[in-house]
């Protein structure tokens, strides 16, 4: 909420909410959730350096202070303190009154950093709840950000969102539980380019936005001048903006009073359903959210019954990121499509849009079209390597077969390959000397009980030290690094085969995306090879540059497979924990240079010991068998193009049985 001088240092009073310039659509979806936090919060999505962060902060001081009991860690009010409160009870308690609350949720936050932790040893020993809050206790009734919220992990997002839902945060340790009321104004912001969260996650997230960098000179001439105003006189910059804050709070607050008197006619609820319909958007979930949002709107613009100028509103806000059925799909609704359904549902009355510009929202609140189908500034491109080329687009993807990563790995959650993770089925104890993870209550009790006698114990209860705590060793799934390693030479360029090849590697793509793993793209034609895609979790950037990708020229198998052995050693450094999985896609022809087949059989010996998977593209009537060659030579398993699908139920019978199905 407050930044820092970046020449001195020193502490920077926040920027104000109404300096921000531009992006009516995320001051209006920010409003309308601190004006009802049943909206289910905002998901903020944009490249960098759009001051995403600035006006999250910045919104903290706008929200009305709240009263709060003296001494509770869990900001009960005094007016209606939570019944089941662990600082409770607090009947006729003292208060005071405090600001609203920012609370920043760092990535790298682990689980009882997030809920709160027990205190297992007071627990076991003394029959004492000793819970310790978390940020979840510390966000009541404020707000709760979270930056990059598409880097955390998937199951503290769904904690996230469960509490925000749920309006209630609960921990559990080995038959203890506590719980307590957490209901905050949920906010996350991500870059697309690293990665989209999975869809379930998405539509939890009551509203979306999407924020990009004005291309308008004078535009951006005044958000540089504007900051380095507040650089260089922080108080006098947010006094000018002081008394444009101060009535953008009044008005909030005044919404939130309004807000339990705001009527939603049936009219409204007709309208809703078949925007939703129209949309083919999944589950019910739309429907109530864009119902609370407009009940929002219709309180922030001072009527005390919804409109259609609300519900339209809404679903603006409520509805592009619920229409995504795949991570290659582009978010966004189509204005046409929304006004038809409005048309289809609305029946003759007086019209309240029609009352003048009191009716809807000002032009600085009403949200604009994001355009769609910019490509991400700043990727590579793929290079012109010479030679005739020609481009393929792909065809449908399909369920692929599961690749694996050989052994045991420590790496990131995920969906993949065999790991030692913090949940999963227990295997075992840790080592006494490891002190992480869930406690391991059978073997903690046995590491204690010889020692009752001398620790003279009397009675019921253990006694309990801190060094006889165990932890459980967990066996779940990692995510990996796969990296493609794609042949675009001239005799991949078939106009079918490679549509085949680009649809099996979608497929994979998309494995790769419900998995968990990060992905690269490695290509070669001509006479080199170059990095397509530098790794990242961002899947649909992966499929962009696959669907563009040219083909033509010779075959330079050995600069492919040593360009993918140097992408390997760098992200060995960069990110230890994710094991690689090499995914090869060629016929196997070497073509390029001297020595070109020795050559590239002397590359995979660089990658012994790498799990690697080859696709043999190969095709015709005379087969040479090269792309076997090169697996044994990667020791690598082998796997024809045609075979990439996931096997059929009667494939799998015949498998394990042996028999015609």
């Amino acid at each position: 909420m407050i930044g820092r001088s970046p020449s001195s240092g020193v502490l920077l009073k926040p920027y104000p909410f109404t300096a921000v310039v531009g992006m009516p659509d995320l001051r209006l979806a920010l409003v309308l959730s601190s004006i009802s936090p049943a909206v289910g919060g905002v998901l903020v999505r944009g490249e960098k350096g759009t001051a995403k962060s600035t006006m999250v902060r910045a919104l903290a001081g706008l929200l009305p202070g709240v009263d709060v009991v003296d001494g509770c860690r869990f900001s009960c009010d005094p007016a209606a303190p939570d019944p089941v409160c662990p600082d409770g009870p607090h009947d006729s308690a003292p208060s005071h009154r405090r600001p609203a609350r920012l609370v920043e949720l760092p990535v790298g936050a682990a689980e009882d950093r997030v809920v709160g932790s027990l205190n297992l040893e007071r627990a076991l020993g003394e029959g004492v709840t000793d819970y310790q809050p978390g940020l979840l206790a510390a966000a009541h009734r404020g707000l709760l950000y979270v930056d990059e919220v598409n880097l955390l992990h998937d199951h503290l997002v769904d904690t996230l969102l469960d509490a925000a839902a749920m309006g209630r945060a609960t921990v559990e340790r080995e038959g203890v539980s506590v719980s307590h009321a957490a209901r905050f104004v949920l906010i996350g912001t991500m870059n697309p380019e690293e990665g989209e969260l999975r869809p379930q996650l998405l539509d939890r997230f009551g509203l979306t936005v999407e924020v990009a960098s004005s291309r308008d000179p004078e535009l951006r001439v005044e958000v540089v001048r504007r900051r380095l105003a507040y650089e260089a006189d922080p108080d006098g910059f947010a006094a000018q903006y002081a008394g444009e804050d101060a009535q953008l709070a009044s008005d909030i607050e005044a919404a939130q009073r309004l807000l339990p008197a705001v009527k939603l006619p049936d009219d409204a609820l007709r309208q809703i359903a078949e925007i939703c319909a129209s949309f083919e958007v999944d589950g019910m979930r739309a429907d109530i959210v864009t119902a609370r949002t407009a009940v929002a709107h219709a309180a922030w613009a001072g009527r005390d019954e919804v409109t259609t100028d609300d519900v339209r509103v809404a679903a603006r806000l409520a509805l592009p990121h619920r229409r995504r059925r795949n991570p290659f799909d582009a978010p966004g609704i189509s204005e046409e499509q929304l006004e038809q359904a409005l048309q289809d549902a609305q029946q003759p009355e007086p019209g309240p849009e029609d009352d003048g510009p009191g009716s809807g929202s000002t032009p600085d609140e009403a949200p604009q079209e994001v355009p769609q189908g910019d490509a991400p500034q700043g990727e590579p491109q793929p290079k012109q390597s010479g030679g005739q080329q020609k481009t393929v687009g792909s065809g449908e993807t399909f369920k692929a077969r599961v690749f694996r990563v050989k052994g045991m790995g420590e790496g990131e959650r995920g969906r993949r390959s065999r790991a030692i993770t913090d949940s999963g089925r227990t295997i075992g104890v840790q080592p006494p000397s490891v002190r992480d993870g869930r406690p391991h209550l059978v073997a903690t009790v046995k590491a204690a009980a010889p020692h009752q006698k001398a620790r003279g114990r009397d009675g019921a209860g253990l006694k309990l030290r801190a060094d006889d705590l165990r932890f459980a060793l967990r066996e779940g799934r990692e995510g990996n690094l796969v990296l493609f390693c794609v042949d675009a030479s001239g005799s991949m360029g078939a106009k079918a085969r490679m549509r085949e090849v680009k649809s099996a590697v979608l497929s994979l793509l998309l494995d790769a995306y419900q998995r968990r793993d990060k992905v690269g793209l490695v290509t070669f034609r001509g006479n080199a090879a170059e990095l397509a895609l530098p790794p990242t979790i961002s899947v649909d950037a992966a499929a962009s540059r696959l669907e563009g990708l040219p083909t033509g020229g010779r075959t330079p198998l050995a600069e492919g497979l040593l360009e993918a052995a140097r992408v390997l050693r760098v992200e060995e450094i960069r990110d230890p924990r994710r094991r690689p999985l090499l995914v090869v896609v060629t016929d196997g022809r070497a073509t390029s240079g001297p020595d070109a087949v020795a050559r590239a059989q002397a590359a995979a010996g660089l990658l012994a010991g790498v799990t690697a998977v080859v696709m043999d593209c190969e095709s015709g009537k005379m087969r040479l068998g090269l792309a076997a060659d090169l697996a044994a030579h990667l020791g690598a398993e082998h796997v024809p193009l045609g075979e990439v699908a996931a096997e059929s139920l009667a494939g799998a019978v015949r498998a394990r049985t042996g028999k015609a199905a």
